[in-house]
This record gives C-alpha cells, structure tokens and sequence, in this order.
C-alpha cells in the first residue's frame, strides 16, 4: 500500500524543497517563474517548473497544483509521487509540472494571492473584462464577507435558511461562479490579469508553442464526495468552466486553450473531495475575515482549520488522493493526438497518434 508520509509537508518551504528534490532525482530539467510576493519571514516565492522528457515534443502532459494556494498541499504531494517514478514518455513526449502557481496562497495557508486574488477566476479570455458580480452574490455578501474578525455569528443557520429560500444550485453558482466588484470578498477575480498568471502565460507561450496536442491537468482540493477525484472536462467554445455543476469565469485552465490557440488542448481539473460545500465555505470565510480584519498572521486557527479543510490529515484521505493522481497522469501519458479535441479552426482528421 502507497505511504502518504514522505510526499505531504506542512508548509509552503517545505512542499517545495520536496519538489525539487523528487524533480532533480528524476533527471527533470528545472527552471523557476519568480514572483514579487514574498513568504511569512521575507522568503522569495516563484512558480517552479519540471521537465521530463522531449525537449521539442509533440505531445505535452502539463500537471499544475496550487492554482488555489493552501489547495497546493495535496497538487504538491501527487506531483512528488508522480516524479518518484514517473510514467514511460515516447520520444515525442514531455511531462511538465508547474509546481504551486499560487505561491503565496500556500505560504500564508490562503486561496487567494497577495490581492486578494482568486487566481481561477482572474485568467479572463472573454469580452466581459474583469467587472461584474451576479446579483445572488451581492444578496449574499453580509453573510459571505462580515467586516470583523472572525467569531461565531450563526452562519450555518443563515447559510441554510440562504439555500432554503433560493435553492442551493442558485446559492452555489452565485457564491463560486467568480465576482469582480468586491475586492475584499471570497472569489473575487481581480482587476486585471495578476502577475502569477501574466507570467505563467508568457512561459507557455515561449516554450508550449510548438507542441501538437496538450493535455493539461490542474488539482484541486474540497470539491465532491470524500477522498474521490471528481474530473472534470473543460470544452472548447464554452465560456466559462464547468465545474461540479456551476460555471466558473476566468478558469486557469481554460486560458491554457486561448493562450496555446494553434494546439489541440484536452483540459481536465481533478478536484478531490474533502468536506461538506458548507464546513469548506465557512473555512475559507473565517480565515478571509482573519486577513482583512484581524492580525492576519499564520498563528490564528483558521489558518490552520483552512488547511485541515483542504488538505485532510487521514492517511487514507491523503492515499486516495495520490493514488488516483498518479492514475491520472499516467493515463494523459497514454492519450493519443486523435483523443485531444482539435485546435480552434481545425477540421481535418488528426494524424495518426502514438502510444
């Protein structure tokens, strides 16, 4: 049976020291985005990369974690388990990992960035710009967003009788969907395209461009029955992610698409389930409040019942997780170029693909 104890860390430093040891012993070639958000004790951050395998392929299998921050603790631990032993490549193949885009969000055991930022509603490649709140989100905001520091104030009773009167599909697409009005609020999307993502893009776009067909997988944690990886699929000519039953603007995933608009891309997210929507959501509000209205250090316990909310301690939770993570990313390792959907504008019948 699979241990989960050498791939999981307690903190962002440590995840990554891991990273780049399982990279390096892998015979990854490594190269590092860095970004001007810094660490609770001053530290450098960066997105790291890994490369295995073709240094001009054909065919790309792109794994990224911590898109969500204090998500990043699981996509961590299945990128290390991934690199310790790593699935066979063609030689028109490369395997990439983009270990923790949001960097900061895991050092300060946040989803969002140093802005506030929800960096999966924050990649736009739509006409709306970022603007905009659905109007379920601005009836919920006194619930969602209390300018006070954390504190009992019945929340659960409230968000019941919210999902009672307006129905839970409405409540959940208003909540999660993304906002763009409400620096302060969960889900917020941002102004303008932050710097992790505009930095990530350009990487992609320098070094992805010549690559066929591009399977790429983005974990998630807290989404879903307990210990299962839901998958699900992003489709091409659809505006937003839909996720779980609710659409998502601004997705990083789906960008991957725009930002690589002559490769067939095949985009899957792997959300494994922890808790119920609402201990997740009451989670993430509490240490929300702790940020903007208290002392926002890591010492609080909703840093670290975020974290538990995410990143679950039970070692059968944290086996599932890497198990079926490196079943995933062996098996994107097996997709043929005529099993990724064709690129925008394409209607030939793809070339014959490899194993």
């Amino acid at each position: 049976m699979l241990s989960a104890d050498p791939f999981y860390r307690d903190d962002y430093a440590g995840a990554r020291e891991g990273f780049l040891a399982a990279a390096r012993r892998a015979g990854a070639r490594l190269e590092r985005l860095p970004l001007e958000a810094r660490g609770p004790d001053g530290q450098a951050l960066g997105i790291d990369i890994a490369w295995l395998g073709a240094d001009s392929p054909r065919r790309l299998v792109l794994h990224s974690s911590g898109v969500h921050g204090v998500e990043g603790f699981a996509g961590s631990a299945v990128q290390r388990a991934i690199l310790a032993a790593p699935p066979a490549l063609a030689a028109d193949q490369a395997l990439v990992f983009a270990h923790v885009l949001n960097p900061y969000g895991m050092a300060w055991l946040r989803r969002a960035n140093e802005h506030n930022v929800d960096l999966n509603r924050n990649c736009l490649t739509d006409d709306g710009g970022w603007r905009g709140a659905p109007a379920g989100y601005r009836t919920l905001d006194p619930l969602l967003n209390p300018p006070s520091p954390p504190r009992p104030d019945g929340f659960y009773l409230r968000a019941v009788a919210a999902v009672l009167r307006y129905g839970f599909g409405t409540v959940r697409q208003a909540v999660a969907g993304g906002q763009y009005d409400y620096p302060r609020g969960l889900f917020y999307g941002g102004a303008q395209l932050e710097e992790g993502p505009s930095r990530y893009r350009d990487w992609i776009r320098a070094h992805l461009g010549g690559v066929e067909a591009l399977a790429a997988i983005d974990v998630h944690t807290g989404l879903g029955p307990w210990g299962h990886g839901s998958q699900f699929e992003e489709s091409a000519g659809r505006p937003g992610a839909e996720s779980a039953g609710y659409a998502v603007r601004g997705g990083m995933i789906a960008a991957v698409r725009a930002w690589l608009p002559g490769a067939r891309v095949r985009a899957v997210t792997q959300e494994f389930g922890t808790y119920s929507s609402l201990r997740v959501l009451h989670a993430l509000r509490e240490e929300n409040r702790w940020h903007f209205y208290g002392r926002a250090d890591l010492a609080h316990p909703s840093k670290s019942r975020l974290r538990a909310a995410l990143c679950p301690a039970s070692p059968a939770w944290r086996r599932a997780v890497l198990t079926q993570g490196i079943e995933l990313a062996a098996r994107a390792c097996t997709w043929r170029v005529d099993e990724i959907p064709p690129a925008a504008g394409e209607n030939r019948p793809a070339a014959g693909g490899g194993a």
